[in-house]
């Protein structure tokens, strides 16, 4: 038994199951579609989509982002620039979410360090690549999502290869020479940049589009911030993350709403948050 293209639509229907207002469709029922079509998982999950069927791994965000926007989202491509504090939870959020195509970037291995906070640090896998371990956890989470990663450190040089597919960039960096090399090539490839920085109780986030002008123009701007004495206990990564992977995914999913010309900064020692305006 093979389908047409036009016909994982109609196998998935026959197959799905009501759920209130909404018909849901087991992953292995699209599995099976894909396989007998010829097509991805993603493929037939945004068939799907387009056809007024929710893949039932996508039935609690729904009611977020629409049927529309979960399309959107499986037809995008996300580009991390770090996995670590930051990236770890970016890379978990946006897999989860359905993001098609992610390319994660980290020049860096694990360290014993990194256990306290780092999603994807382990005991057993401390010195190996931390690229390759996020691509690994998005294999294991959601096969609709493509991760290809490389083992290197972004910078003006390879950076606009790497980034030119994607259709945001977000900044797990740990660097301010870093992130202003990442911002020129997002200005230069037209791609917007969604900044993250933890420090102790302390975290920012902001959405800077092409158009906007850098956090980071002085060349006397020190390379580590405050990090170097508060710390980075593990409760603040996961939170600037999850404001990072929210913007990403408005900008995706078509949403309004999104930060513009805006930096929120955090203070989770005194519950405390300041918009600050961004000229």
């Amino acid at each position: 038994m093979s389908l047409s293209f036009k016909e994982p639509v109609e196998y998935m229907a026959e197959r799905a199951s009501r759920h209130g207002d909404v018909l849901t469709v087991s992953l292995s029922v699209c599995r099976e579609a894909a396989s007998l079509s010829g097509l991805s998982v993603r493929e037939a999950e945004i068939a799907a989509l387009r056809g007024g069927l929710c893949p039932a791994r996508y039935e609690r965000t729904i009611g977020t982002f629409g049927l529309e926007g979960q399309a959107r989202l499986l037809e995008s491509c996300a580009a991390v620039a770090g996995c670590g504090g930051l990236g770890g939870w970016i890379t978990e959020i946006l897999a989860r979410a359905g993001v098609g195509r992610l390319i994660l970037i980290d020049g860096d291995v694990f360290d014993e360090n990194n256990l306290n906070r780092q999603l994807y640090a382990t005991e057993e896998n401390i010195g190996e690549p931390k690229a390759a371990a996020a691509a690994e956890r998005v294999r294991q989470v959601n096969s609709g999502v493509t991760a290809e990663y490389y083992q290197m450190f972004i910078d003006e040089a390879n950076g606009a290869e790497l980034l030119s597919p994607a259709d945001v960039v977000l900044d797990a960096l740990d660097n301010n020479r870093g992130r202003r090399d990442v911002f020129s090539l997002c200005r230069r490839l037209g791609i917007p940049f969604v900044h993250g920085a933890v420090a102790g109780f302390f975290g920012q986030a902001a959405v800077l589009r092409p158009q906007d002008r850098p956090l980071w123009e002085s060349s006397e701007l020190p390379d580590k911030g405050i990090e170097l004495t508060t710390g980075n206990p593990p409760f603040i990564p996961p939170f600037i993350a999850s404001v990072q992977a929210a913007e990403a995914l408005k900008i995706l999913a078509g949403l309004e709403g999104g930060l513009e010309h805006t930096l929120l900064w955090f203070d989770l020692m005194r519950c405390d948050m300041q918009r600050l305006r961004l000229k």
